[in-house]
C-alpha cells in the first residue's frame, strides 16, 4: 500500500541533522509495517499530480497557520478535498489536522487560551491518549460532517473523524522525547511561557501513547472499505 505524505513544513535546521526531516520522522514512526511511502513536500509547491498518486494520504505537523496567506494553502484544501470525494484514508496530524477541519468547512483560530506543549492526556470516552502537544492554533469549529472522538478542557476538538475515511490529531505521536526535548530547547524560549517549557522538560521521558497510535494509523490505512 503507498502512502503519500503532504509535508507542509520542515523541521528546524538545527534538529534536522540528527532526526531528519518530517517525512523521514513519519516513515520512521509507521515503519516495518508494509507500508510504501512518497513524500511530496508541499510547502514548497511540490504535489502529487492528483488524489490518484496514492493509496492513502498523511498530512505533517508546520510551523505555519492554515489561516495563513501562503500559496499552497488553497492547492493543498482543494487536494484534501478531492481526497474526501474519492474515499482514500487520510490521516492529518497538527497542522493537518488544522487543514483538513478547514478545508471542509471547520474552523481554526489561534486559541486565546494560549500554549499546549509536552506531554498531554486526552479523553477517548473508554480510555485516555497520552501524546505530546505542541500547538497554540485548533480547531475551535469542527466541520458538520465531523464526529468529536477525544478531547480535554484545553482542546475539545484533538480527535476528529470523517466517515471511516479520515482520521485527525491535534497532537504529535510522532514526536520522540529526543526530539522534542530539542524542539524545547532550540525552539521554545521566547516563544512558549517558561512555565510550560519546564513542565515538559518535566515529563519528557513518561510513558505515552505513541506506539499505539502508530499501530492505529498503519491499520486505519490498511482497513477494507467499501
Amino acid at each position: 500500500m503507498k502512502i503519500g505524505i503532504l509535508q507542509t513544513g520542515h523541521v528546524p535546521d538545527i534538529l534536522v541533522e540528527r532526526n531528519g526531516d518530517y517525512d523521514q520522522i513519519f516513515s520512521k514512526f509507521l515503519g516495518g509495517q508494509g507500508l510504501e511511502i512518497e513524500n511530496w513536500p508541499v510547502v514548497d509547491m511540490v504535489f502529487p499530480p492528483d488524489a490518484n498518486a496514492a493509496d492513502g494520504w498523511l498530512i505533517t505537523g508546520s510551523r505555519y497557520g492554515v489561516y495563513e496567506d501562503h500559496p499552497w494553502i488553497a492547492p493543498l484544501e482543494d487536494l484534501i478535498r478531492d481526497i474526501h470525494a474519492r474515499g482514500a484514508p487520510m490521516i492529518g496530524i497538527c497542522f493537518g489536522h488544522q487543514i483538513i477541519a478547514q478545508a471542509l468547512g471547520g474552523k481554526v483560530e489561534k486559541f486565546a487560551g494560549g500554549w499546549a506543549v509536552g506531554r498531554t492526556d486526552y479523553d477517548m470516552g473508554d480510555k485516555t491518549l497520552t501524546v505530546n502537544a505542541w500547538h497554540q492554533d485548533q480547531v475551535t469549529c469542527p466541520p458538520a460532517q465531523a464526529k468529536v472522538l477525544g478531547g480535554n478542557a484545553f482542546c475539545e476538538n484533538a480527535v476528529l473523524a470523517y466517515g471511516d475515511t479520515i482520521w485527525t490529531l491535534q497532537p504529535h505521536p510522532e514526536f520522540s522525547a529526543q526530539f522534542l526535548g530539542g524542539l524545547l530547547q532550540t525552539r521554545g524560549p521566547g516563544l512558549v511561557p517558561d512555565d510550560l517549557l519546564a513542565k515538559a522538560k518535566q515529563t519528557l521521558n513518561e510513558p505515552n501513547s505513541n506506539d499505539d497510535i502508530a499501530a492505529f494509523m498503519v491499520a486505519f490505512f490498511k482497513k477494507e472499505r467499501a
